[in-house]
């Protein structure tokens, strides 16, 4: 019973190879379309990696920082600070005195001879204390901005700059959200192309091999026996173009990762596909030998009958 099934794959596989070599530029066209599709998903998965670690390196980088007014006693900030650490939400509270501030405003502007010299006149420190608050979530911010605004300590706040980080949040949140609707809507059509092309090689081979298939009718072969070979063919399809996509994106992101590193810091595209390559080509290969399977499977049912 054993062999006989080794027998059947055996034979379905070698039947399928023959087809597949037999139809050689027809088979490299299908390749060519289905490398194309892969190469669309493929690049949906790097521009969401990127994307995805672009906006986590500025919510990093996103705090609330309140700002007091300068006649607020040290003890009266160090009791919100006390209570900002309470809740749930929050992860990290920094105290910014007067003296810091005015420290860091100055390293800031350094090189501005104006700001200097206007500080210098000043008979006292014209800044106000801060706390930088940091959440465990970016989706806490609005919840902590609200208790800053809506508890006992809003008179002696004189602005929190959450709305203004918010804004961009949202807007680098939006651009994600929209590059994933049209990577898949990109993918989804080529997908449709790809099957179409495949659809129309195996019936193109169905045709050719039509008078090996009456006779396999007529010695008593079975509906399995006739169509393994064409679902083969459409298999190695996927798996080509998946390898070639693979192959294509070695040197694109060799050339993109320090670019793109360099551009928006932090993520390595190049280290990412070296590191995350056998993930990234499962999925490719699982797509294409899905696009082939069912686009040679229906080719198969339509024009055999079976």
């Amino acid at each position: 019973m054993i062999f006989m099934i080794w027998l059947f794959i055996k034979r379905t596989i070698k039947s399928g190879l023959i087809n597949f070599w037999r139809n050689a530029w027809v088979s490299l066209a299908t390749i060519l379309v289905m490398v194309i599709t892969l190469f669309v998903i493929g690049g949906l998965i790097f521009s969401n990696v990127l994307l995805t670690s672009v906006l986590a390196q500025i919510e990093d980088k996103v705090d609330i920082t309140a700002y007091f007014k300068t006649d607020v006693p040290e003890s009266e900030i160090l009791s919100l600070q006390e209570s900002l650490l309470k809740l749930d939400e929050v992860e990290k509270v920094e105290y910014i005195s007067r003296e810091e501030a005015l420290k860091q405003f100055k390293q800031r502007h350094i090189n501005n001879a104006l700001i200097t010299q206007s500080l210098e006149e000043l008979d006292e420190n014209p800044l106000g204390a801060s706390l930088n608050i940091k959440a465990k979530q970016p989706s806490q911010y609005e919840s902590i901005a609200r208790f800053l605004g809506a508890g006992p300590f809003d008179n002696i706040i004189d602005k929190v700059n959450y709305y203004q980080n918010k804004l961009v949040i949202d807007r680098l949140s939006n651009i994600l959200a929209a590059s994933r609707r049209l990577g898949l809507g990109v993918s989804l059509i080529l997908a449709i192309i790809a099957i179409l092309v495949t659809f129309n090689t195996i019936r193109l081979a169905i045709f050719t091999n039509r008078d090996e298939i009456s006779v396999m009718r007529l010695v008593g072969a079975s509906n399995s026996q006739i169509q393994g070979p064409f679902i083969v063919e459409g298999m190695l399809y996927g798996l080509f173009a998946a390898v070639i996509t693979m192959i294509i994106f070695y040197p694109l992101m060799l050339w993109l990762g320090p670019e793109v590193e360099h551009f928006f810091g932090g993520l390595n595209l190049f280290q990412y596909y070296i590191s995350h390559w056998p993930q990234i080509f499962a999925i490719l290969l699982l797509v294409g030998i899905a696009l082939g399977t069912f686009s040679s499977w229906v080719a198969v049912r339509r024009y055999l009958k079976i």
